[in-house]
């Protein structure tokens, strides 16, 4: 029905035209839910992520579409439809949850800026021919890797944004040493380096954003 070639490979005939969301979960059983759609707000239903917890203990809940007023559902709904249990992303930012329990929950905005940075430096860095699917794999990893066992307690799903340049050394380093195993780089004169080196060579290139003082502060 109007499909672009390059979605075909992620259409089902298993689903039936027509079948609602909440049939399709009971059906196929998905563990996360995926809102990119940007359509009206609160496509996400009560009745849809709860219905998750039926086979999964920790469903993921991601609604994903900017502004707010498109969101599937928000933060709040979704722990509160799962008793706490539903692991949340969103695609802007909202505040803190308190649970009955009385303890918080803080989303993590699902963004590039986690790993973008980080890829660009090492591409930049190390003279990578091709961003491959293994590097991108690799940011990934290691952009979870950086989170601290405080943050994973907050219920964050991305490290704190605050840490953001310590995530970016990570990922570039973790997309070198990949871009290093592929034969990817064409800036070393050596395929062989080891992960001291990488961290020193990717912190001595990181931009440091201090400004000297255009005038004299004595007058």
């Amino acid at each position: 029905r109007g499909i672009k070639e390059e979605r075909l490979e992620w259409v089902t005939p298993a689903v039936p035209d027509g079948m609602s969301m909440v049939d399709v979960i009971k059906t196929f059983k998905p563990t996360c839910l995926l809102g990119l759609a940007a359509q009206n707000g609160g496509l996400f239903t009560e009745t849809m992520v709860s219905s998750m917890l039926a086979y999964c203990e920790r469903p993921i809940v991601m609604p994903m579409s900017n502004p707010t007023s498109k969101h599937e559902c928000t933060p709040a709904q979704a722990y509160q439809w799962t008793n706490g249990k539903a692991v949340v992303a969103t695609g802007s930012p909202f505040d803190p949850v308190t649970l009955p329990d009385g303890s918080v929950r803080v989303t993590s905005q699902c963004n590039n800026v986690y790993v973008f940075p980080g890829i660009g430096l090492a591409a930049s860095i190390a003279g990578v021919k091709e961003i491959t699917d293994g590097m991108l794999y690799a940011a990934a990893v290691a952009c979870a890797d950086a989170m601290t066992d405080k943050e994973k307690g907050e219920g964050r799903t991305f490290p704190c944004i605050s840490r953001i340049r310590d995530v970016s050394h990570a990922v570039a380093c973790a997309v070198i040493q990949e871009a290093l195993d592929s034969k990817m780089t064409t800036a070393f004169t050596r395929l062989q380096m080891s992960p001291t080196e990488i961290a020193n060579l990717v912190a001595r290139k990181m931009y440091n954003p201090t400004y000297s003082p255009l005038v004299d502060p004595r007058g």
